[in-house]
């Protein structure tokens, strides 16, 4: 079966959704979304969105230096000024579409501080802001009578054709069929599956970087993966909860293994500084003591407080055992956020004509080689809708009918090995994590390339599990080959 639309986005997280709000109500438009609606790293942001709006003591210049700084200078300059100039467009758009942030008894707009800002600019709903934004863009565009949502829908394949591009598609059913359209919005978020332990949501496999580099498309500063230091440690589940950036802005500390703080010996800005610096902290600090325990504490601040800026955290917590009011947390870096990505340009087009790719799984350059706490929703937000509009300039050169293109799903063929996924996470794990390491970065891609190339053979069937298992491979190879570089 094969179907045409004017755009297919796949990806319904706060990039996806976002882009569609912003593109003509007479555009056919579909929206692909791998698993349930609700699952995706936008819904998972808890921090909140930073952005200069109505603020009389900040300006963009300082938001635009912190980012600079925190993505230690390697940022794209004109994407950053891009990000923090139009911050307010964007937050004022949103909040018109329904979004509710924390305000302040006088009415204003409370806003917090995380680390690597020089100013409280973190707009905030509790500590479920990525959950508020998603879920209202969501309400938002299940009213728009021009898009339609394949749910539990994955992307098998993509191809460039004549008339733009076409996606094969199994839905939930093991029904699969071709999409056809003229300009493709890859927004499917990061690759937080490739690793061991990952802050992210199941979906986040890398599926979009991989389609766009088999299509030719430009992969950048892939390596650019970024660690959060204060992830929940239960040392059990691969996907760990994380512990908000906003918790140290509002005071928390950061012990060792002894219940001692130690930040000071390796930054001047201590728990405040950027993620990175803290993540390598923790790391050095860990081999120092030979140990990994680590605890963030911020019970000494009133428990009503807490309980009620941090309602997600403190629950979630309590359901592991641990009262935030009372005691310290076990806490430990993993994989948190990709910087690098298929690199598109200001209006995140990529290399390719008419194929975008918006919020995680695209490279901007505004992070640099680190992100600026709650700058991803603003990201995510700001470049989604200049691919809108730069498809709306674009609509007058679209060509007549679509190109019908034919994929192989190779029905007949055997499922692929057990154990691939698994593998390749311990791999990366031990080659590439906060502080890598170059000897076992080399075996490991080789490896990995034997891995790739035995999927790539056209010999197994193309399920959930092949595509997942194809990305997560081509996402491990692409960021050890650039760490052997």
């Amino acid at each position: 079966m094969s179907m045409n639309y004017d755009v297919i986005i796949a990806g319904c997280g706060a990039a996806g959704l976002y882009a569609a709000i912003n593109l003509p109500a007479d555009l056919k438009i579909l929206i692909l979304c791998k698993r349930e609606l609700s699952l995706c790293n936008s819904m998972l942001a808890q921090g909140g969105i930073a952005g200069v709006y109505n603020s009389p003591s900040d300006s963009i210049q300082f938001h635009q230096n912190d980012t600079l700084v925190a993505g230690s200078f390697k940022n794209n300059v004109e994407a950053v000024h891009t990000l923090v100039s139009e911050a307010a467009r964007d937050l004022e758009r949103i909040i018109e579409l329904g979004v509710e942030f924390d305000k302040n008894s006088d009415g204003s707009y409370h806003r917090t501080l995380e680390g690597g800002h020089s100013h409280h600019r973190i707009f905030h709903r509790a500590d479920s802001t990525g959950k508020e934004i998603t879920a209202t863009l969501l309400e938002n565009v299940r009213q728009l009578s021009n898009v339609t949502i394949m749910e539990n829908t994955i992307m098998c394949a993509s191809r460039k054709t004549s008339t733009g591009y076409s996606a094969f598609l199994k839905d939930a059913d093991n029904n699969y069929m071709t999409a056809n359209c003229h300009f493709m919005i890859l927004a499917t978020g990061g690759i937080g599956r490739v690793y061991q332990f990952t802050t992210n949501s199941a979906i986040a496999t890398g599926d979009g970087v991989t389609f766009a580099y088999e299509m030719g498309a430009k992969i950048k500063n892939l390596s650019y993966v970024q660690f959060h230091p204060t992830a929940f440690n239960n040392r059990a589940t691969r996907e760990c909860f994380l512990i908000s950036e906003a918790v140290r802005g509002e005071g928390a500390y950061l012990l060792n293994c002894h219940k001692e703080r130690f930040m000071h010996n390796y930054d001047k800005r201590l728990e405040l500084a950027p993620r990175d610096v803290v993540s390598h902290a923790i790391v050095l600090e860990s081999r120092k003591q030979n140990s990994t325990d680590f605890y963030l504490d911020i019970s000494y601040k009133d428990s009503e407080f807490l309980k009620s800026r941090f309602p997600m955290i403190y629950r979630n917590l309590m359901e592991q055992g641990y009262d935030l009011t009372k005691e310290p947390v076990p806490i430990f870096p993993c994989q948190h956020y990709l910087m690098g990505g298929i690199d598109v340009d200001q209006n995140s087009e990529t290399t390719l004509p008419n194929l975008y790719a918006c919020g995680e799984c695209s490279h901007t350059g505004v992070h640099g080689s680190n992100r600026l706490a709650s700058n991803s929703l603003l990201e995510a937000l700001v470049f989604s809708r200049r691919a809108a509009e730069n498809i709306i300039s674009r609509l007058e050169s679209v060509p007549d009918g679509f190109e019908d293109t034919e994929f192989d799903a190779h029905i007949d063929a055997e499922h692929i090995p057990a154990g691939i996924r698994t593998e390749t996470r311990k791999i990366m794990q031990n080659s590439y994590f906060v502080i890598p390491d170059k000897k076992a970065a080399a075996e490991g891609v080789n490896r990995i390339e034997e891995i790739r190339n035995d999927l790539l053979s056209g010999k197994y069937l193309v399920d959930a599990d092949y595509v997942l298992a194809k990305s997560i491979v081509t996402v491990a190879y692409i960021i050890l080959s650039e760490v052997m570089q």
